[in-house]
């Protein structure tokens, strides 16, 4: 009852919770995804903007040598070992798959860069299938909440999935990472602004810990 009450107000509150990555097309998303990794969506759409132009498909960007692409990708952490990547995942989606993104999880964790989180993305963001990434929002929210105890991502990614019908699983994940950016901060979480406060188990050992009770 507890957690179904939770999931009911993270769909009253951010009921247009979805993606905040610019892309047009399932691999652009997946260059997005990768590249987001210790890097903000914001800071990622503004590397993409120019990116997109120069390299818009796997085609064109595995023509590309990754110290082709690093000046397009100097704004994101880890930069060469991403040119790096993406370089490799395009020449493999071109020479394994036809030059098409694939749809299989499988197909998508073997690329260069591709892991279970940036697999999800893609194929609930871009294929509609369904799936549910967990990112550092999703797994200190969900952890906070109770809504899962697993000690890693893949654990909380099936617990969450097992509280969830699969119709509900995406948008679950972006209401989560919403709630995490906006309220349930990393440091300094907004608990006495949390509309889920009162079913929270951590909030008083939160508020305890930053002087707040």
């Amino acid at each position: 009852m507890r957690i179904r009450r939770i999931f009911a107000l993270l769909r009253e509150n951010y009921p247009r919770a979805e993606t905040r990555l610019h892309f047009d097309s399932p691999f652009q998303l997946f260059v997005a995804a990768v590249l987001s990794a210790q890097t903000t969506d914001e800071q990622v759409n503004q590397v993409t903007g120019e990116l997109f132009k120069a390299a818009p498909t796997p085609h064109r960007m595995a023509q590309m040598e990754p110290n082709q692409l690093e000046p397009f990708l100097r704004g994101c952490g880890l930069y060469r070992q991403k040119s790096r990547y993406l370089v490799e995942a395009s020449r493999k989606i071109v020479h394994e798959h036809g030059g098409r993104l694939p749809a299989r999880f499988e197909d998508l964790t073997a690329l260069p860069g591709a892991g279970r989180k940036t697999a999800n993305v893609v194929l609930s963001s871009a294929f509609g299938i369904p799936a549910l990434a967990v990112d550092t929002h999703v797994y200190r929210v969900s952890k906070r909440l109770g809504l899962a105890a697993g000690p890693g991502v893949e654990q909380v990614e099936r617990e969450l999935m097992s509280k969830l019908p699969p119709a509900e699983w995406a948008a679950a994940h972006h209401r989560l990472i919403t709630h995490g950016r906006q309220v349930c901060l990393a440091r300094r979480p907004k608990c006495g602004a949390c509309f889920l406060g009162e079913l929270c188990p951590q909030r008083r050992s939160i508020k305890k810990f930053m002087g707040e009770g």
